[in-house]
């Protein structure tokens, strides 16, 4: 005689899973970019967000001259510059890859560690960007930068089984060595490296300029996830595996 399988007791509340499972820091980080760029595209005018992007957007030019003959700017601008974005394709691509892969490494991390991770990763990605164009008055803005340092931090951990799964932050730290010894994450980290050599070579991908596309940001951030990543990790806080 077979018993018969049920649904559970049907007297007892069914627990709901909410419509939007993303922890509370990646969402407060997800509201606060959407909050400023709306700020900007529809309470702001055209000179106002020059002055914002001026003030708060990263320019690489404000290093070669003296720091004490201007503003405070060249501190607070490798930080500030992640928070804003130039339309929308461009905050709504950042913010799904935020959603994404900021997801696991916030469950990980918890939110002191995932918001230090995005304040350093901001900077390296900043400076990195800067090195290889010194000098230029260009204007770095957006949080391409910090996603892909969290894309890069997530390739130590969430791809551990060979697949991503949703409880992917609980798997072991790899090593740089497992991460490319591993099938899947070797492929994604492979792909996009060469998506982003392709940009910085002049090659458009979804009807966007590569000359709008900051690659170098990208490459600094993912690096900077990637490699320092078991400097935030809590897993085994004492055991840095590099």
């Amino acid at each position: 005689m077979r018993t018969p399988r049920t649904g559970g007791d049907p007297f007892q509340p069914q627990r709901r899973e909410p419509p939007i499972n993303l922890p509370p820091v990646v969402l407060a980080a997800l509201a606060a970019l959407f909050a400023v760029f709306l700020l900007q595209e529809f309470v702001l005018g055209y000179a106002t967000n020059m002055m914002v992007w001026q003030e708060f957007g990263f320019i690489p030019a404000r290093y070669v001259h003296a720091l004490g003959s201007q503003d405070l700017a060249w501190l607070w601008s490798p930080l500030t510059y992640s928070l804003l974005h130039g339309g929308w394709s461009h905050i709504i691509f950042n913010a799904i890859w935020l959603a994404i892969f900021g997801a696991p490494v916030a469950k990980r991390l918890g939110p002191v560690r995932f918001l230090l991770l995005w304040l350093t990763s901001a900077a390296a990605s900043a400076f990195f960007f800067a090195l290889t164009d010194w000098g230029a008055a260009t204007v770095l803005i957006g949080a391409s930068g910090v996603v892909s340092a969290y894309m890069g931090a997530a390739c130590r951990f969430v791809f551990a089984g060979g697949r991503f799964l949703p409880q992917a932050h609980l798997g072991p730290r790899l090593s740089i060595g497992a991460v490319f010894a591993d099938p899947t994450a070797r492929a994604f980290v492979l792909v996009w490296l060469v998506g982003n050599l392709l940009v910085a070579v002049g090659v458009s991908f979804i009807g966007v300029s590569a000359a709008d596309i900051a690659w170098q940001a990208h490459v600094g951030g993912f690096l900077f996830g990637f490699l320092a990543f078991p400097l935030f990790d809590v897993k085994t806080p004492r055991t840095l595996i590099f």
